[in-house]
């Protein structure tokens, strides 16, 4: 065993994060971490990296059969423990070499930094792991997923004989992932350990030797892998059985409350990233967007939200009326909500409370003559809190401080205390477990039962099949194909994302 934790306990005031958890990893081993949010897998991780140092908590961690005890990250890095975790710990203003050797640049003669030694050596990471990105390139112009690929490369060039990673594909495209996943199995033929935290579950089955079930802070159970199930896996994980992973109820179709005709936008630099997009979407319908990262599916949620892009030409009309402003401000006042991909960079203040944060978006409404209402604030807020279930000590915790899922929720309160009639959600379960999933998932049936209408952009073709009741799948800024509920494969979804065609006779594969 290269490592080993013997009951690990760790209390904050009025709360037990850790409870007695005991772990270890085997050399060459890659050992799943699986739990909902707020389990205590995060609370190991810090506990691991020296985060939380030795003295803060109770038993004791073992590196190569010799006790540790961590003061620092530098201690577990040069016990070669190294973390990716799920927010990425990069400087977008950097070049992606500089990001990589962050800290430890290679260094000349006078102590001056080697660029050309950097750059090169940058480049040959990237190339042994075949990820193709640029090593010259600005961190900043890069995608979600290429960023995250870079903050892999990073751990990985410090020679680390443990490597945890923490959700490390949560923002990838599906091509992305297979490449994480080959590079890990590569790492585990040389003998490096990874523990994989991950609440996709047919990514862990698909690369996991083992997996560790935390529930409310302890260690419930260590499986081998090859022989349990994804079913008795998530029963440990939330201490029953969730028969419905996507509860998908159909509602009562209504008029057209968003229309989208041949909208064609582009970016700052003037280059089209979005060509002659249709779509429609009705009062109690959810409409699936897929299709590969770069698709377009960001830029065109943000394109209605007014947010990014100069729109060449194109109509888009919600609930009859056209909607052609680029102020954000308008376009929630006149219906139209987002929840956007990056809850902590865009959806969050984290350190402000979670009242401060719900009432962001509608503060308009609870305001007169410049000044705020508090108790109609506070009216407003503590209903959405508790029709969320958001699980906090009271509106007055820091939103910082919640879950992943938990923040996910606030971000989604938010956006509906401003009342409305078309919510766009952009990955609204990325990162959170399969608890909260659900319960996003039955907020989304909550909605479409109310006559409001959801555009759903999801990675995940499952839950994008499973939750909606059409599917459109964009295909190089383009609508490659059009899909109707329960006539709809993976595989004829995957073929709209990724088969070229030219837009001069590009057609909807409309099954």
């Amino acid at each position: 065993m290269i490592l080993h934790t013997q009951s690990l306990t760790k209390t904050f005031p009025g709360v037990i994060a850790l409870n007695e958890v005991s772990f270890d990893l085997a050399e060459g081993e890659i050992h799943a971490l699986c739990g909902e949010n707020g389990a205590g897998k995060s609370t190991l991780i810090k506990l691991l990296s020296g985060i939380y140092p030795h003295g803060s908590y109770e038993g004791f961690i073992e590196v190569l059969g010799k006790e540790t005890r961590f003061q620092g990250i530098s201690d577990a890095l040069r016990a070669g423990i190294s973390v990716i975790y799920q927010e990425l710990a990069l400087v977008d203003e950097m070049s992606v070499a500089e990001n990589i050797f962050l800290g430890c640049e290679p260094r000349r003669w006078g102590g001056f930094v080697d660029w050309s030694k950097m750059l090169l050596e940058a480049q040959a990471l990237l190339d042994r792991f075949l990820i193709k990105i640029d090593a010259s390139a600005r961190l900043g112009d890069l995608g979600v997923g290429q960023r995250q690929l870079v903050e892999i490369v990073k751990a990985l060039g410090k020679n680390s004989r443990i490597l945890i990673l923490d959700e490390p594909t949560a923002a990838l495209a599906e091509h992305e992932v297979l490449v994480l996943l080959n590079i890990l199995r590569d790492l585990r033929s040389r003998g490096i350990a990874c523990i994989y935290i991950s609440h996709k579950l047919e990514e862990v089955f698909a690369v996991a030797d083992r997996i560790t079930v935390l529930r409310d802070g302890r260690s419930i159970c260590t499986l081998v892998a090859h022989k349990t199930s994804r079913a008795e896996v998530i029963a440990k994980m939330v201490g029953r059985e969730i028969e419905d992973l996507f509860p998908r109820r159909a509602s009562k179709v209504g008029e057209v409350l968003l229309s989208v005709e041949r909208l064609s936008v582009a970016d700052e630099s003037g280059r089209r990233r979005l060509h002659d997009v249709s779509l429609s979407l009705r009062a109690g319908e959810v409409l699936g967007i897929g299709g590969l990262m770069g698709s377009g599916r960001t830029e065109l949620l943000m394109h209605l939200y007014g947010a990014w892009g100069e729109r060449e030409f194109g109509v888009v009309m919600l609930a009859g009326q056209p909607l052609c402003s680029s102020d954000p401000a308008q376009i929630l006042r006149a219906g139209l909500a987002l929840v956007s991909e990056d809850r902590r960079r865009y959806g969050l203040i984290l350190e402000e409370e979670i009242g401060f944060n719900l009432s962001l978006s509608s503060v308009s409404e609870i305001c007169a003559w410049g000044l705020v209402n508090q108790s109609l604030e506070v009216q407003r807020n503590h209903q959405m809190y508790q029709a969320l279930r958001v699980n906090a000590t009271s509106l007055q915790a820091v939103v910082g401080r919640l879950s992943g899922g938990n923040q996910q929720k606030v971000v989604i309160g938010k956006a509906l205390l401003t009342a409305p009639q078309v919510v766009m959600l952009d990955e609204p379960t990325r990162g959170i477990d399969v608890g909260a999933k659900v319960e996003i998932y039955e907020l989304i049936n909550r909605l479409t039962a109310e006559g409001k209408a959801v555009l759903l952009v999801s990675s995940e073709l499952p839950e994008l099949i499973g939750m909606s009741d059409r599917i459109s799948m964009l295909n190089e800024g383009c609508v490659g194909g059009e899909f109707n509920r329960g006539e709809v494969t993976q595989e004829n979804l995957m073929q709209a994302a990724i088969v070229p065609f030219k837009n001069d006779t590009k057609k909807a594969l409309t099954v």
